[in-house]
């Protein structure tokens, strides 16, 4: 009946806009518990085919209204005209929204089983997350569970399962609420309504114990902190304005002001200061004249300053590697290390597949195609190592985990997020930096060139933030923890248990259902 399939896409559509609406900077976080209700409501006795197509339409609602902002990156900073900004943007919501089609699929075999077998959901819908923060160089931005990020107490089991723990949490209650809105309008068996009744009071359970150890673990962490060390850092937002930004005839402007800034922050008394990414628009070590003036200038702060700058190595005479990289300068003006970024943007530091796709250029002006450097790489600095992650290396656990593993005492994130405008991008870019702090227990410190620059300590909590567009500077206090915790030890453990027991699941459920063809013909 069309009646019947205009209703569909309404409930998927819906839980793609609830989705949508618990992230930054809507921020309506408690929705995200609510959320998959609708879809999961659409997709009730729909065949694995149809609901593969609604769980494809809702991920693609979801993910053209939660990343709208990259039409604005690909037409103002990569000159593509909106007719194809708009292609090229659809075409990732589409294949970020197989993630949806398959989960679809799945919830729709997994409804026609027996009722128990509805608590392999959660796990199927971390499953499908794990595998797209790795596939095809993996694109893990806004993944369920960052919709907590403000959610102090429920967040601290990220230290154990990462942001994965989350994701599975939500998904466990919006099933449990499907389940239970669905009890009193269907028929069902004694036994089948029991186990009903078994899979919320286990999810209840679940998330009281979630919670306790969330208050209890704060408590721990906050007590190591105040007994241990700590740094006083500055962070410096120099507001410059991208379209500006690689231009030759600004270059000497831009290094003014960003050490005019650090003057201005040296009596806040930091030990260190730390620019944003490529807050030396030159080639750090090879533009002589640049480098001198910035090292003069970092000289007269007496202060530690980290920048970010593109850098060269000429590794023959037929090749030279390109670098974004990030420099700590010591007070006395020597160079005290490198860290190269070590997760290339695709199509912003260098094209993919190149050699069938010559036609498409970069965004980023001025530099030829990036190479990457090494992962897990720290800098020796004071008493302790940092890890430093530029740009959207913060939204891969995995690198600020290998740093931790490192020796990282403090992880820093230096960006450049002018290129997202005043969208909701810079918001969900600095929300999932929040979740870097409570999986390793470290305190994270970002500088971004336009904002959103901040301090979140071990516990997740924001501690001071910077508003978009505008100069600023920002010093802090961080703790300096050595705590190792269960993530930082054992890294996705939990994300890949899910995985492994959803394919066995799943794949035993096949078998059964082939034997069981077999017996009937």
């Amino acid at each position: 009946m069309p009646s019947d399939k205009i209703k569909i896409f309404f409930l998927a559509g819906l839980s793609a806009i609830l989705l949508t609406a618990s992230f930054p900077d809507v921020e309506l976080w408690w929705l995200a518990w609510i959320a998959l209700v609708p879809l999961m409501s659409a997709l009730k006795n729909l065949s694995v085919r149809q609901a593969f197509l609604v769980g494809f339409f809702s991920g693609v609602v979801h993910y053209l209204t939660l990343m709208y902002w990259l039409v604005h990156t690909l037409t103002t900073y990569g000159n593509l005209p909106f007719y194809l900004s708009f292609p090229v943007f659809f075409l990732l919501a589409a294949y970020l929204a197989l993630y949806h089609a398959v989960f679809g699929a799945a919830f729709s075999w997994i409804s026609t089983k027996p009722s128990g077998f509805m608590a392999l959901l959660p796990g199927a819908w971390v499953s499908l997350e794990y595998i797209r923060s790795f596939f095809l160089s993996g694109f893990p931005w806004e993944f369920l569970g960052y919709s907590q990020y403000q959610n102090l107490i429920l967040i601290q089991i990220a230290d154990i399962t990462g942001v994965y723990g989350l994701s599975f949490l939500i998904v466990a209650v919006n099933t449990a609420l499907f389940m239970l809105r669905n009890q009193g309008q269907e028929k069902h068996s004694s036994s089948g309504n029991q186990l009903r009744f078994a899979i919320s009071c286990t999810t209840i359970l679940l998330v009281i114990h979630v919670l306790a150890y969330g208050q209890w673990r704060m408590d721990y962490i906050d007590s190591k902190a105040a007994a241990s060390d700590s740094s006083k850092i500055a962070v410096v937002q120099g507001n410059i304005d991208q379209t500006i930004k690689w231009n030759p005839e600004f270059q000497i402007a831009t290094i003014e002001k960003y050490l005019s800034l650090s003057m201005s922050a040296k009596t806040l008394g930091p030990e260190l200061i730390v620019w944003p990414e490529t807050s030396a628009p030159f080639y750090f070590m090879s533009n002589v004249i640049a480098t001198r003036m910035v090292i003069k200038g970092v000289m007269e702060t007496g202060t530690d300053v980290l920048i970010g700058s593109p850098s060269i190595t000429r590794v023959d005479e037929n090749r030279t590697d390109y670098f974004n990289s990030a420099f700590l300068i010591g007070a006395d003006g020597n160079v005290k290390g490198k860290y190269d970024k070590a997760h290339l943007v695709p199509f912003g530091e260098y094209v993919p597949f190149q050699k069938w796709l010559p036609f498409i250029g970069k965004l980023v002006e001025g530099v030829g195609d990036f190479v990457p450097g090494k992962k897990g790489l720290t800098l020796a600095w004071d008493k302790h190592r940092i890890g430093i992650q530029i740009c959207y290396e913060m939204i891969f656990p995995g690198l600020s985990r290998e740093m931790v593993l490192n020796n990282a005492a403090l992880l820093i994130n230096m960006t450049n997020d002018a290129w997202y405008g005043r969208t909701s991008a810079p918001y969900q870019h600095f929300s999932m930096a929040v979740f870097r702090a409570v999986e390793n227990r470290r305190s994270v410190v970002r500088s971004a060139n336009t904002g959103i620059s901040g301090f979140i300590d071990p516990n997740g909590r924001i501690m001071a933030s910077t508003p978009l567009f505008e100069d600023a500077v920002l010093a802090g206090g961080l703790p300096i923890l050595a705590v190792e915790s269960f993530y930082t030890r054992y890294g996705d453990v939990f994300s890949m248990a899910c995985l492994g027991i959803t394919v066995i699941a799943f794949f035993l459920l096949a078998v059964r259902k082939k034997r069981a063809c077999r017996y009937i013909d």
